[in-house]
C-alpha cells in the first residue's frame, strides 16, 4: 500500500472511531442521539457517518460495547510490571467480564458484521469492527517489552488477540462447550504458553 492510500485508510479509521467516540459522549449524557447529532459531534456530515455504519441502531450498539470496555489503566492499576503473564490475565480476566454482561448485544454486532461482509459493503480499508483488545494486550505487555525481540513480541500480540476477546468466548462455548471454569482455564493455559514462546524467539543472526 502506498504512503497516500496508507494515509486514507488511515484518516477512514480515524473517522469511524471519531463517530464511535461521539455516539459515547452523547449516550454518557442519557441520551438515544439520532445519527444527526452524532454526526455533527464527529464533526462530520450525515453522509459520511451511512458510509460507516448502516444504521444508527449499529452505531449505537457498537458505542454501548465501548462505553463496557474498561480502560488500560483501570485493568493494569497495581499490577505486577515485571510478569506480563499476570497482566495479560488481568486482561484477559477484565474482557471476559466485560463479554459476559453484555453476550447478547455482542453476538448481534458479529452478525452485523458478517452480514456487511456477505453483501459485499465491507470498505476495504477498514476493520469490520473496532480493535478494542489490541491496545490493552500492548498496554500488557508494555513494561516486558525489552525481554522481547521485536517481531516476536508482534507475533505475541497478534496471537494473544485469537485467545482474548469475543470469538474466545464463542469457541469455548459455542464449539468446546466449555464451562467458565474450564473456559477460564484454557485462556489462561494459552496466554502463558503464548508469552513463553515469544520470550523464547531469539533474532536470527544475518550471515557475515
Amino acid at each position: 500500500m502506498g504512503a497516500r492510500a496508507n494515509g486514507r485508510a488511515n484518516q477512514k479509521r480515524r473517522t469511524r472511531k471519531d463517530l464511535l467516540e461521539a455516539a459515547a459522549r452523547l449516550m454518557r449524557q442519557g441520551r438515544t442521539p439520532d445519527l444527526e447529532e452524532i454526526a455533527a459531534e464527529a464533526l462530520v456530515s450525515r453522509a459520511t457517518a451511512y458510509r460507516y455504519f448502516p444504521n444508527v441502531e449499529a452505531l449505537l450498539l457498537e458505542a454501548s460495547l465501548d462505553i463496557a470496555v474498561p480502560s488500560a489503566d483501570e485493568i493494569l492499576r497495581g499490577a505486577p510490571p515485571k510478569d506480563p503473564v499476570a497482566r495479560l490475565q488481568r486482561v484477559d480476566a477484565a474482557m471476559h467480564e466485560m463479554i459476559a454482561a453484555n453476550e447478547a448485544p455482542l453476538r448481534i454486532m458479529l452478525a452485523n458484521a458478517l452480514q456487511h461482509i456477505a453483501r459485499g459493503e465491507q470498505d476495504s480499508d477498514l476493520p469490520a469492527r473496532q480493535n478494542r483488545r489490541t491496545p490493552l494486550i500492548e498496554a500488557a505487555l508494555e513494561p516486558a517489552r525489552a525481554r522481547f525481540d521485536p517481531a516476536a513480541l508482534d507475533l505475541l500480540a497478534k496471537a494473544l488477540a485469537l485467545v482474548i476477546g469475543t470469538e474466545a468466548m464463542i469457541v469455548c462455548k459455542d464449539v468446546l462447550q466449555l464451562d467458565e471454569a474450564e473456559a477460564c482455564k484454557v485462556r489462561q493455559w494459552a496466554i502463558g504458553a503464548l508469552v513463553a514462546a515469544a520470550a523464547r524467539r531469539r533474532p536470527r543472526v544475518q550471515p557475515a
